[in-house]
């Protein structure tokens, strides 16, 4: 454990922020007490009946097992588009790498600060012909794990204008796989990332809408879902932000827009594209409107270059959403997150707090639901942190202290 002063995380949000603040929620206090787990990355806990927490990890070492979701899969090749790739996957050079990997692990009991980590496993995936195929929306229903991934690159280099997209561009989301026995053993899924679920092309420096979706939590087996079924936030852009401003503008960690989309989890349905409906907009008088069609789908928020990896918990006791999205900048030196809150995940969302340089390289992060107080104020923040500490000159200090790779909890306060 870790531990230091408690202190207030002072807000500073940009002059052009677009949410205007929470009367309820008006801040975050962090109590002092920090996690100490030493793994991977890539951490997003989903609460099953059986009361133990399960998530996706990648991008390091867990117990000594290691994955990495970097498949080096294009090895400097660019492709302009589907047309430019070849024609069969099979003539692909065979000694180019394409074993990215994805681990699956499970935490075990009730104080986030003395978890029992087992590693479950990992999984090969091919990225080809992206660069690397990392963990998205993990969910377990009724016994059932719903594994997402998703794809970044391709390596070399896609020059849009001024810009050079390098190996962190976002790809499509491909799908998932699915377990019955709760991470021993996978279906693979039935989707590529040349053919994904929802068609998207993130070659030639295309915009992706949905790239790295997760699911909202709603509680332990989704007991809170206001429908039953499961809903997904993810972070993109649109050709209405082309030619972008920044370098990364769209990454694994940097984006404009918010999408969400919902599906009735099952077998058959997480794969199938026709079982979705797609937040459209609003009514008049503020109704959220839904579509069937992916084309309709329009984007719940929008900032543009100040959105990112973002993640939805619902705390029940103050039936409030609380909304964590991650601003990665240049995706490689200091980061920005902030808190949003709603009474409803279609919205409005407001501002709980903007935090500058969290971390200061803080990045994933997600409320657990299962470490959620009997009054909601109380709560865990989870997150990874400072994976390049020292990256083109710019050091990376631990912000707040315990703000290391791998898995981090933080426990906080809603003031």
């Amino acid at each position: 454990m870790i531990t230091f002063e408690p202190f207030v995380w002072i807000s500073e949000p940009p002059q052009d922020m677009p949410f205007e603040q929470s009367r309820q929620l008006k801040g975050l206090k962090f109590l002092g007490r920090c996690s100490d787990y030493r793994i991977g990355d890539t951490i997003y806990p989903t609460w099953a009946d059986d009361g133990n927490l399960y998530s996706p990890w990648t991008d390091g070492d867990t117990l000594g097992v290691n994955s990495s979701s970097s498949g080096f899969a294009s090895h400097g090749i660019v492709y302009k588009d589907w047309d430019d790739a070849p024609k069969s996957w099979e003539e692909h050079d065979a000694e180019v790498a394409r074993k990215a990997t994805t681990g699956n692990l499970v935490l075990r009991g009730d104080d986030p600060l003395h978890l029992d980590v087992e590693v479950l496993g990992l999984c090969q995936a091919d990225p080809y012909p992206y660069g690397g195929r990392y963990p998205s929306g993990s969910l377990v229903h009724d016994g059932v794990w719903y594994y997402g991934t998703y794809c970044l690159g391709p390596y070399g280099g896609t020059p849009y204008g001024d810009f050079l997209y390098n190996w962190p561009q976002l790809g499509p989301f491909v799908g998932f796989r699915v377990s019955t026995d709760l991470g021993k053993t996978w279906m693979d899924c039935r989707h590529k990332p040349h053919k994904p679920i929802f068609g998207e092309c993130g070659l030639g420096g295309y915009p992706i809408r949905i790239g790295s979706p997760h699911f909202v939590d709603f509680g332990k087996n989704l007991e809170h879902s206001p429908d039953g079924k499961a809903y997904l936030v993810a972070h993109g852009s649109d050709l209405k932000f082309y030619p972008p401003r920044r370098f990364e503008h769209l990454s694994w960690i940097t984006g404009d827009q918010i999408y969400l989309i919902r599906v009735t989890p099952g077998i058959e349905t997480i794969n199938d594209p026709n079982a979705y409906e797609f937040f459209a907009g609003y009514e008049a008088d503020g109704t959220a409107l839904w579509t069937t069609k992916f084309s309709d789908m329009q984007p719940m928020l929008e900032w543009q270059d100040r959105m990112g990896c973002v993640t939805v918990t619902y705390n029940a006791p103050l039936k409030k959403y609380l909304m964590a999205v991650t601003d990665g900048v240049n995706t490689c030196s200091k980061m920005h997150s902030y808190i949003l809150e709603s009474n409803s995940v279609t919205g409005p969302w407001k501002l709980v707090t903007y935090m500058r340089n969290f971390g200061e390289q803080g990045y994933f992060l997600n409320f657990p639901s299962k470490f959620i107080s009997g009054d909601g104020r109380r709560l865990w923040l989870c997150y990874s942190g400072n994976f390049a500490p020292d990256w083109n000159g710019i050091v990376i200090s631990e912000n707040p202290p315990g703000s290391h790779y791998g898995l981090v909890l933080q426990e906080v306060e809603l003031m």
